[in-house]
């Protein structure tokens, strides 16, 4: 059984060089890069695109209220803030500060962010301090 469930996402959005500018800010901390750029689509992850993001005429409004966001795993904490800083740098808009959440775990560190589309993301590292 492969050690992940989804082999990976897709999202649409209105501007792809607006959201290329975005992901490849927010995700570089991470680790993650543009893998593939064709066709009106971006792939982004390590070795294989995880997410893809696509320009479509009609992308998902956004809804606070849905649950709907996407965390992206991180290999430390101090790439969790880095992800922060340049989420926001990169036009993005704060959705939670980089801090341990105790009510999701003892180590459960992460940031919040939303991006030009409204698509909620989260980055998260497990490890102790």
């Amino acid at each position: 059984m492969p050690d992940q469930m989804l082999d990976h996402v897709s999202i649409g959005v209105r501007d792809l060089k607006a959201a290329k500018r975005f992901y490849d800010a927010a995700l570089k901390p991470l680790g993650y890069s543009c893998l593939h750029e064709f066709d009106g689509s971006l792939g982004y992850g390590d070795k294989a695109a995880g997410l893809w993001v696509s320009a479509v005429e009609s992308p998902v409004p956004p809804d606070t209220k849905s649950g709907l966001h996407f965390c992206f795993a991180a290999p430390n904490r101090q790439s969790v803030a880095a992800f922060h800083e340049a989420a926001l740098k990169a036009g993005g808009r704060d959705n939670g500060k980089p801090g341990v959440r105790a009510d999701y775990g003892p180590n459960y560190y992460a940031a919040f962010a939303i991006d030009p589309d409204g698509y909620r993301i989260e980055a998260y590292c497990g490890a102790a301090a």
